[in-house]
């Protein structure tokens, strides 16, 4: 953990918390955040699992309140620099875990504050799951989008705190980070770019989940750019394409018409995830690549 991270543990919890009870907190909080991986996300291809490395970078985790919940995170930056721009990185369905925790430092490497609140704090603690159906059923159901977009606003004021620029923000996410991505880019003023990662963009409204990308194109406020798998099983080409024709039918929308999409015909869904079978190099370093670029073209560099 980052020497200032006990500090501001401590100044964070609610008052009356005891200097024992904060130090549980901290415990709980390092043994899920960025250590190691969930174990719903098992086997582990340990050969293709990118390590990058903290050399130059202040890392560790921490928590800030969102309307008196303690939301945990973790964050990678260049050491000692500020009025850095932001980037935040939203979790696959299995939680902020070592891949996530990597993805941060890759974005440090290149310059940016990169914070990954852990956005089912509420609902459970995803590592503490061995099932994928339990782990559906039980945490991920239950997180309402309005929720993750509180959440995520929290993030983006500690970030501005903290050493970051809000006026150069942007944001990526993986799966179901992916979805999450494409609604923050319509919710956030603070956000001027995003890339999705394999995000769902269509599905049934509900109570939790109102609205879907699709029913979001036209009141985009940030452009996205999508990477998706042209073998992704749960997500057809057909729904890359009907998204695709909702933005094109964002008359007038900048964000919208500037939004695109790049797809890669051989890849399976989760292609950037380096731990897992599903990993295809030359695919996830091309998608970084063009994230960094797509950052830089829209300003959050």
């Amino acid at each position: 953990m980052h020497t200032n991270m006990k500090t501001e543990f401590d100044a964070l919890l609610p008052a009356g918390t005891s200097t024992e009870q904060g130090a549980t907190r901290r415990t709980a909080l390092k043994a899920a955040l960025g250590v190691g991986y969930a174990a719903t996300a098992m086997p582990i291809m340990a050969q293709t699992a990118i390590k990058t490395p903290s050399a130059g970078l202040a890392t560790g985790e921490g928590i800030y309140d969102v309307d008196g919940f303690m939301v945990p995170f973790f964050y990678a930056q260049p050491e000692g620099k500020k009025n850095l721009p932001v980037i935040l990185v939203i979790q696959e369905i299995f939680g902020v875990h070592e891949y996530i925790a990597d993805t941060c430092r890759r974005f440090a490497q290149a310059g940016y504050l990169a914070i990954a609140p852990e956005l089912y704090a509420r609902q459970g603690d995803p590592s503490k799951y061995g099932e994928m159906a339990k782990l559906l059923a039980e945490v991920v159901s239950k997180v309402p989008d309005e929720q993750v977009m509180g959440d995520l606003d929290g993030a983006v004021k500690w970030a501005g705190e903290n050493g970051g620029n809000l006026k150069k923000v942007g944001i990526t996410g993986f799966c179901w980070g992916g979805r999450i991505t494409w609604l923050y880019a319509e919710h956030s003023k603070n956000v001027k770019a995003g890339v999705a990662w394999y995000g769902r963009l269509v599905g049934a409204p509900s109570a939790l989940t109102p609205k879907h990308p699709v029913q979001l194109a036209a009141t985009l406020k940030a452009p996205v750019l999508g990477l998706y798998g042209g073998q992704d099983g749960g997500i057809p080409l057909t729904t890359v394409n009907e998204m695709k024709d909702a933005l094109a039918a964002a008359k007038g929308n900048a964000a919208a018409k500037a939004s695109e999409f790049v797809v890669y015909p051989d890849a399976p869904h989760a292609f950037h995830a380096d731990y897992r079978p599903s990993y295809r190099k030359e695919a996830a370093q091309d998608g970084f690549k063009r994230a960094l670029e797509w950052f830089k073209a829209k300003g959050v560099a």
